[in-house]
């Protein structure tokens, strides 16, 4: 028989929630220093020192930024065991067209019914032109254009992510950005990974390079030999591959600094408790990741935990699943549903499933969360890969001010201001006004010297 799962349980009728929630989430963000202690090894090898995952990341940006494709094929080796060249650092267009060649006709199906899916709602939210005419003259217009060139980070160390590669391109491609370039580890479920290039070359997709981790962030950012800078960078990646999106912001653009996944659940008594540990298991399984259930019935939480055990006795990343539940998991009892809903507005969650009987009343009541799943029949891996919005979502907390990736992201606007002579007359007093009270004469008389003739 499994054992009993120790799982963090927590009675709001008891203790500070707040502080314990805070804490969770501190060990899950790029500043929580999760780092594992094979990965401690690693920095101690490649570096000869004890190094902060920060600093580690700022070596690596620094070396790229400096010593060019070199230190990427560097640190490709010392790190991933890779032994890359000028030559083979980049996918081949034969190797890819090779791997679609040998993908299943049934998978290829599913990757364009996706496809279809993820375009039909992102084309559906794009921002479009608008332009506002003036009533004396002219007209005002806010522009939309597409980034000319964007990279796309797919993780490729645990698991083989073509899910990313949808969720991340599809939207680039819905708002009219022509150049995507994916990078990978070079690794059999990164750069190496058939279903992984497969999809990469259905959807027209032809630069694929072999790298991964700070290095190819920094590679992206700065441009190496063979590899042009891009204007923004998307996609999730470990600590290491949001340390240094971090770094490199202002250099290019980024979608977020994402750390690990998370789900809160929201439960009552209509709620079925092997769903909930379903969904809990689900998130928890990425290793690590936060998986947190709400529920104010205390039959629920119990029912629920004793599912968590056995389902995770009969999965094949159940144990994976496990030692995250118990390093990062939490069961919490709240007093009401109200309290549920405050507390998970206060987590503000990559993903939140309110699967209660009155979902959509409690959904007014949390506007904090990246992505909201409704009812029994809505679990996360809809968003995942199939339902249209990206699985990009904000992590941390930082779904109080941030959004989920969407084809809008991939957006530059900008304004046109036209105005007649008629136009300018009728505002020039306004003008005239402020540039008097800022004392900016220059920016008076750019407007006086055209109407001195009136």
């Amino acid at each position: 028989m499994p054992s009993p799962l120790n799982i963090r349980r927590i009675d709001t009728r008891a203790g500070d929630v707040e502080a314990q929630l805070d804490a969770l989430r501190l060990r899950l963000s790029p500043q929580g220093d999760v780092v594992s202690e094979a990965g401690r090894r690693k920095t101690l090898e490649v570096f000869g020192e004890a190094l902060s995952p920060a600093q580690v990341v700022e070596r690596i940006c620094r070396d790229v930024r400096e010593q060019g494709l070199a230190a990427v094929l560097d640190y490709s080796r010392r790190i991933d065991g890779a032994e890359l060249s000028a030559d083979t650092l980049r996918v081949p267009a034969d190797d890819l067209a090779a791997a679609h060649q040998r993908a299943s006709e049934e998978f290829l199906a599913t990757i364009r019914r996706i496809r279809e899916s993820i375009l039909e709602f992102q084309r559906a939210i794009l921002h479009t032109d608008v332009r506002i005419e003036k009533p004396h003259g002219g007209y005002l217009t806010q522009r939309y254009l597409p980034l000319a060139r964007v990279g796309i980070c797919v993780p490729g160390g645990a698991a083989a992510y073509p899910s990313t590669v949808l969720m991340t391109a599809v939207p680039a491609q819905a708002a009219g950005v022509e150049q995507l370039a994916v990078v990978a580890p070079p690794t059999p479920l990164g750069a190496y990974n058939d279903d992984l290039l497969a999809t990469c070359h259905e959807l027209g997709i032809r630069e694929v390079y072999r790298m991964g981790g700070a290095q190819a962030v920094a590679a992206l950012a700065y441009g190496v030999r063979g590899v042009p800078p891009v204007d923004k960078i998307v996609g999730p990646g470990n600590m290491f591959v949001a340390l240094a999106k971090k770094l490199v912001y202002g250099e290019v653009d980024i979608d977020s600094i994402a750390g690990p996944s998370e789900v809160v659940v929201i439960a009552d008594e209509s709620t079925r408790p092997d769903y909930t540990a379903a969904d809990l298991i689900a998130q928890a399984e990425h290793a690590p990741g936060a998986s947190i259930l709400i529920t104010w019935s205390e039959d629920v939480l119990e029912a629920t935990a004793v599912q968590l055990v056995e389902q995770t006795a009969h999965l094949s990343r159940g144990d994976l699943a496990r030692a995250s539940l118990e390093d990062f998991g939490a069961l919490i009892l709240a007093r009401d549903a109200e309290e549920a809903c405050r507390l998970a507005n206060l987590i503000a969650p990559e993903h939140l499933h309110i699967a209660t009987d009155d979902a959509e009343r409690l959904l007014k009541l949390i506007p904090n969360a990246g992505a909201v799943f409704l009812g029994n029949y809505s679990p996360v891996a809809l968003g995942d890969y199939v339902a249209g919005p990206s699985h990009v979502l904000p992590t941390g907390g930082t779904a109080r001010f941030a959004s989920g990736l969407s084809a809008n992201d991939f957006l530059r606007t900008g304004s046109v201001i036209h105005f007649t002579r008629e136009g300018l007359q009728a505002v020039a007093k306004d003008v005239q006004m402020m540039a008097d009270k800022e004392g900016l004469t220059a920016h008076r008389a750019s407007v006086d010297v055209r109407l001195k003739n009136d």
